[in-house]
Order: structure tokens, then sequence, then C-alpha cells
């Protein structure tokens, strides 16, 4: 059919064109097509339509290319000059295209209304773009799709005008091989609809603004398959960006070049993300929440950053360029960073019980795992007995109300599972071995029958709630090593729950960590969704305090001697003998010359700057109990350190100064710091040809385990 408005006009009838063809030639004239209206392109594969000049819609305008092959191409529109109005249906589809389509929105301006609907679909790295576009308001739907192929390319704006979004924008080429580019770009970007972005790894998604800004109060989301290299950025203008609805980096590496501020705002990092913030004063008034694992928020002034940090998990990372000992106070929950000159405060969240390690080069990595029960596990409803692998959302429990000190029922609002594989390298609590709870072991009947839980799994004894790790004594509670691979189960309740598993009460699901880490079976219903739920929203109070926890431990530790339990792990055989030494960076091994009183004395050979002071090491969780909650590991606890040499005598204070020194645990005081069994020590500058006595200063040692013994053949230097 050849074209029968050359001179613009109006469409009300249905209008196929099966070939090539060119509709309104003319730039300066207006197509309207009426809600009756339908313009249909249905030419073969490798054939190109052109509808110039301005095009107000509220019908159908279609091209979907009859047989299968390389990419049409589709022009709308004649340049900045033109206008499109949209409340009616534009689409594009050749989905089964073996190259790449082109689409061009050749337009200035593009209004897309409420009832709007624009879809451009194509396969083969394809390229759909609206490279002239000045403004572009959009309260309906836009959605650009490429399914296949070497990654799509998508431009939009020249970089003068507004992009105004109310409704849904997305550009999704998840399903392409590699790379794809994306760039909006615009003086000013406003959401307050949804904005997404779904790409291969390797992706390149600029979104530039001007001296207008960036704002978001509704939901700006950006999905990688990957987030190796790629360039992913949020750019342009001067002034801080706006954020008062939410940001979500799944998988991905996002930029945002200037400091992201606002009221409300709500930044969500899903498996694997990694963000990085810059600007100065950058977070305030931002919520940023951690979900999946491995997931890094790197901010390039930590030192001025204001936001709010929820829902670590094991391998997740602040990367805050601050250098210092991380100190966690789950009660307040604030993470301390304290450094040579200055301290710094982040509020990351109550009741982890996981740790935060040191900044070491300005990273803070949280190590932890997810409470949760193992298969078999029978949860007590008001109907009876459910398996926790059977439970399904809106299914219905019972829960021990602790303040009215009464049964009530809670309903499931989330339930998911995870598959865990131990590691025998690590500490057993920390291996990700299940704890097996044996029937009896808390009281008569309690549990009924053996009881199989994750090492920070709370079980709820006189009021409060006590991870499981804290209670293992190695005969009626204790890491059964012969799991190494299980499912793990989670149940979360409308609010915080005891639950009873095989007779004995414990904890349901509390958010404060992590929900993605697990497969999810059922929908998140919770109205508390879009909050990270903190220690202070559980049923009962956590517990880790040696005061409250050492007596339960002894009373379940005294039923497994009357039920004659079998050891299932021994007793370790301790020593208070740190087998205290010195190793230089050759490998010399230095004993200590002589003691007194705390003081310990190394003769050190000329030309030595730098030695390790190497000892035995345990960690407090170990050596004196479980009962305990530090799990740090302790060398010998060094006050002061003096250097003898020649006729002059120097007080070493690099242990004291460095905060980031190796081998090294955190500054106790501001005058003493445990190391870790083999912390680095540098000595400066020496005198030529000159023995030293280094005289370390020990506040405190052991008890360690004892090992394998130290071999004897070293060579003892007393000059």
């Amino acid at each position: 059919m050849s074209d029968t408005f050359q001179n613009g006009g109006t469409n009300s009838t249905t209008q196929t064109y099966t070939a090539s063809v060119t509709v309104n030639p003319s730039s300066s004239n207006t197509l309207t097509n009426t809600k009756s209206g339908q313009l249909l392109f249905t030419p073969p594969a490798a054939n190109t339509v052109y509808v110039y000049g301005n095009l107000t819609n509220a019908g159908i305008v279609s091209y979907i290319p009859s047989t299968v092959g390389s990419g049409n191409t589709f022009y709308l529109g004649s340049g900045s000059s033109n206008t499109l109005n949209n409340t009616g249906s534009i689409t594009y589809n050749q989905s089964n295209a073996t190259s790449g389509s082109s689409v061009y929105l050749q337009y200035g301006t593009i209004n897309n209304s409420s009832s709007g609907s624009i879809t451009l679909e194509s396969a083969g790295a394809s390229t759909i773009s609206a490279p002239y576009v000045v403004n572009l308001t959009n309260e309906g739907n836009i959605r650009v799709l490429d399914t296949s192929g070497s990654g799509m390319t998508s431009n939009w704006g020249n970089g003068t005008g507004t992009f105004n979004n109310t409704g849904s924008f997305s550009v999704d080429d998840s399903a392409g091989s590699s790379g794809s580019t994306t760039n909006l770009n615009f003086k000013q970007i406003a959401n307050s609809g949804s904005v997404s972005f779904s790409v291969p790894a390797a992706s390149t998604i600029i979104t530039q603004v001007g001296s207008g800004g960036f704002a978001n109060t509704g939901n700006w989301s950006i999905t990688s398959k990957g987030n190796g290299a790629g360039n992913i950025q949020i750019q342009g203008g001067s002034s801080s960006y706006t954020n008062n609805g939410t940001i979500n980096v799944t998988d991905a590496n996002l930029i945002i070049a200037n400091a992201l501020t606002g009221s409300g705002g709500t930044v969500n990092l899903t498996n694997n993300a990694n963000l990085t913030l810059q600007g100065t004063n950058t977070g305030s008034g931002q919520t940023f929440n951690f979900s999946s694992a491995n997931n890094t928020l790197n901010v390039s002034n930590g030192a001025t950053f204001k936001g709010i940090i929820r829902g670590f998990s094991q391998g997740d990372q602040l990367d805050l360029n601050v250098t210092g000992t991380a100190t966690y106070n789950k009660t307040t929950g604030i993470l301390t960073i304290t450094g040579s000159s200055n301290t710094y405060s982040y509020d990351v969240g109550k009741g982890y019980t996981g740790t935060f390690s040191d900044s070491t080069g300005g990273v803070v990595t949280y190590k932890g795992t997810t409470p949760c029960y193992l298969s078999g596990s029978m949860i007590r409803t008001p109907d009876g007995e459910k398996a926790v692998e059977d439970i399904s959302v809106g299914d219905t429990l019972m829960s021990w109300d602790n303040a009215a000190n009464s049964d009530v029922t809670k309903s499931v609002v989330w339930v998911g599972s995870k598959s865990v594989v131990a590691n025998p390298s690590l500490p057993i609590d920390l291996a990700g071995y299940p704890v097996r709870i044996l029937k009896n072991a808390l009281a008569d009947g309690i549990p009924y029958q053996d009881l199989l839980v994750t090492a920070e799994h709370c079980m709820f004894l006189d009021g409060k709630f006590v991870p499981t790790r804290m209670l293992v004594n190695g005969r009626s509670i204790f890491y059964d090593t012969s799991m190494v691979r299980f499912d793990v189960f989670h149940i979360e309740t409308e609010e915080h729950a005891v639950l009873t598993a095989n007779g004995a009460r414990s904890e349901s699901f509390l958010n404060t960590e992590n929900h993605g880490l697990s497969r999810r079976n059922g929908k998140i219903v919770s109205i508390n969704a879009h909050r990270i739920p903190t220690w202070d929203d559980a049923s009962a109070p956590l517990d880790v305090s040696r005061e409250f926890v050492e007596p339960l431990f002894h009373k379940i530790e005294s039923r497994a001697g009357i039920g004659e339990c079998t050891t299932q792990s021994h007793q370790p055989i301790l020593t208070n003998d740190p087998d205290l030494h010195l190793l230089t960076d050759t490998g010399t091994v230095i004993y200590q010359a002589r003691k007194g009183d705390d003081r310990v004395m190394f003769m050190v050979p000329t030309g030595v700057r730098q030695v390790r002071i190497v000892s035995n090491s345990g960690r407090p969780s170990d050596v004196i109990g479980p009962f305990v909650d530090d799990r740090r590991e302790l060398g010998v606890l060094v006050g002061d350190i003096t250097l003898f040499e020649s006729n002059e005598t120097r007080n070493i204070t690099s242990h004291l100064d460095n905060v980031d020194l190796a081998g090294w645990n955190n500054i106790e005081d501001g005058h003493m710091r445990w190391t870790t069994g083999n912390a680095v020590l540098p000595l400066g500058e020496r005198q030529p040809n000159s023995v030293a006595i280094l005289a370390l200063q020990i506040r405190a040692a052991g008890p360690y385990i004892v090992t394998t013994p130290r071999p004897q053949d070293k060579m003892l230097l007393t000059a």
C-alpha cells in the first residue's frame, strides 16, 4: 500500500503497509492517528519504514516484520523540530531478527501520557535511540528490549532539556552476550516513577545531567549480569544529587559522581553490587541496605559520610577510605573506626552477631552467618506440628508472647532456603557446620528429639535470646561435622516471634542482616519490607553477655553429665606459655634473652630494622568458653616497647600510632594492644654495627590451646 498521507492529515481507519514506505514525507507536517486509527507496518525483514514530521497518536502504530531475517529500520520523526504526542500504543517488534534492528525516535519533544505505551523490541545488537530529544515527558510506559546479540545501543537526549518521568521507563538488554551502551543525556532529570536498566556484564550506562541536576523520588534500578568491567555512572552538574525515593543496584558497579543527599532515601545493594559515592557529606538522609552477599559500598570521602547502613551479611564490605581499628557496639548499632588522630562513627544497625574487621587500607569486611533451621525441624502450629520445609507464606504458627507470658499466633510473611557447604579450614564456629542440640539437652523433653540449627540461630532461654554457638559444650550441644552439605530454611513472621521447634523455643527469622541470601519460597508481604529491622524489633532481647550466658552454659553442661551424653569433642589442653619470640625478615628466629617482671628482653642483631612478634594465640571463645562473645585471635598484650642501643634509649610507639600495622588487634586504653600472634614491629633507624636490646612490656598472655610443639632446632641468638 502506498502512503495516503503525503501532507500529514488524520487517520481513523486501519492502514496496512506490507513493503518499505515513507509516510508523511515532510518534516513540517503533522500526522494525527485517532483512537480508532491503526497504522500497521508488516514488510519483510531488512526493510525500512519512515514516518516523518510530527505525530499525534491516540490509536495504534505497529511495525512487525512479516518474515525472519536481518534487522529492519524504523524512523519516527525528522529531527529536533518535531514533536511526538502519544496517548495510544507505539510498537516495534522484531525479536526474531538475525541481526540488529535500528529504531530511531527523531523528535525534539516526546510526550507520552499516562495511557501511552511505547514498546520497542528487537534482537541481535540493535540500536534503539531518541538522539534528538530535548524534553522527554513520560507518564505512561516506555520499554526498550533487546533479546540477544552482542550488546544494544540506546541513547536518549541531547543534553539541553529535561527528562521528567512519572511513569515507567525501562531498557532491558539482560539477554545480551556482551556489554551494551545506554546513555541518558539531559540538563535535568526528575524521576518520580520507575526507571530501570538491565544489562549484561561490561556494559556502559551513563546518566548525564547538567545544571538542572538529578532528583529521584521514585525507583531507579540498575541490574547487571556481572559486575566485572563496565562503566555505569550518574554524573554531571555541580550540585548534590537528591534521592528521596529508592535506588537499586544489583550485581553491578555504579559510580555516583556527586554527593547523594535527600530525606528518607533508600539505596539497596544486592548480590555482588558495588556502589561508589563521590563528593563530600554524601549519604545524608539515605539508608544503604545490603542484601545477598559480597556487596561493597565505596565512599570516597568516608570521613564526611552521613548515611545509615543496614543488612550486612557474609563478605559485605565498607570501603570508607578511613583506616583504623573497628569497634562495633551491638547495643547502639554504632561502628567506630579509631585512627591515629581521628575517630569516625557510622550507624550500621543493632544486633549483628558476626564480626567487623579492622579498616585495613580503608576497607571494613563483615563476616557472619544467617540464623535458620535445618530440614526436619518440626514447627508448632495451631493444628499440630509441620516440617519447616513444608511451611508456606500465609501459614499460621504458634508463638510465645514473652511480655504476656502466653501463646499467640503469628502469620508467615516470607520463607526462604539456602544450600550450605561447610568450610573446614575456618574455625569450627565460623566454618558453617550445623549445631546439633540433642534430645533433652535443655530440659526434660526439650527438645523432644534432636534439633539442628545454624550456629547463629538464637534459642529462647530465661526470657532472652542466646546464639546457639555460645551454648556448645561438645556433649549435648555440638557442631555436627558429619554434615558438610545441607539445606537451611528461614521463616519470617509478621512480627518477630518465639517459635517452638522440636519442643524447644527459638527465634523466627529477623532480617537484621540479609533477606536475599536465600531462595525465596514465597512473596514478601510484610508492610515493613522497606525497613530492615533491628534487635529492637525482636520479640525478646538478645543477650550475649558473659554474666547472662555462662550460668546457662554450665546448667546445660551439667545436664549432659547427668544424661551421660557421649563426648563429641574433647576439651582442649591449655597452656599459659606464649612461646614468645621474634622473627626477622630473613626468617631468623630470636628467642628471649632474659625476663624481668613484665618485661621480656631480646637481643637484636645489627641491621635489623623490623621484626615480627610471634607467639601462640587463641580466641577467648575457645580458651575460656563459648559463653564469652569474643572471637578475636589474641597473642600477647603489649604495652611499652623500648630499644636500647649504644648510648641511646628509644621508645617505640609504632604499634600504638599505626592502626593499620599488620598483625595487631584494636588499641586498648590508648597504651596497649593485643597482637594476633604474628605482629609486625618496625624498629626504625639503627646504629651501624650495633647490637640492640629490645624490651617488650607484656601486660597479659594466654591461655592458649596446645597444638603441635614448636621445632626445637631453631637457632637461638643471644648476640
